[in-house]
């Protein structure tokens, strides 16, 4: 694979989740605590899915910031390269998942 196939899925992947994040900023809105309004455990529920909505929002911001890092190394040449021993990453392992920055040998340590 070259690296604009590479690029090319990168980019898809991070389209992919602003649209996510732009349909799910409902769920990430303050629960109302006006209790004439909402039960108790309606409040619990929205409370839960709120936190669920959160944490799956923090994941996004990561999974952001690896496809971001690997776009830059693709810019700079570096993409397919471990940043820790400097060695070429196996194609099968960027294919996995292309934002993976080091190689299986240096990922063990």
């Amino acid at each position: 694979m070259t690296q604009e196939v590479f690029k090319q899925r990168l980019l898809r992947r991070r389209d992919d989740i602003f649209d996510i994040r732009s349909v799910s900023d409902a769920s990430r809105r303050p629960v109302e605590l006006d209790q004439t309004r909402v039960g108790r455990l309606s409040r619990m529920d929205a409370l839960q899915e709120q936190a669920m909505s959160l944490e799956t929002e923090r994941r996004r911001k990561l999974e952001l910031q690896r496809i971001e890092a690997a776009l830059q190394r693709i810019e700079e040449g570096d993409f397919g390269y471990c940043l820790v021993c400097g060695e070429e990453i196996e194609v099968k392992r960027l294919d996995l998942d292309p934002t993976l920055p080091t190689c299986v040998a240096c990922a063990r340590h």
